[in-house]
């Protein structure tokens, strides 16, 4: 009988850490949403977007005729 209820505690301890896991992962992408959907804050710029007026851009090769 005790080589019965191994593979039933081996299963639990499996799903266990298979839930653990989950759980983990989980909070690592609530965290991540949250950080990513902050709003920033009135003097932070994006750094991608960095000096951009709306409207026309100049061009970047210093071309007046174009």
């Amino acid at each position: 009988m005790a080589n019965r209820t191994r593979p039933t505690l081996e299963k639990r301890a499996k799903e266990r850490a298979r839930q653990e896991k989950r759980k983990q992962k989980d909070e690592r992408r609530a965290s991540k949403s949250q950080r990513m959907s902050a709003p920033r804050r009135p003097g932070d710029e994006d750094p991608d977007i960095a000096g951009i007026q709306p409207g026309p851009q100049p061009s970047p090769w210093g071309d007046e005729d174009a």
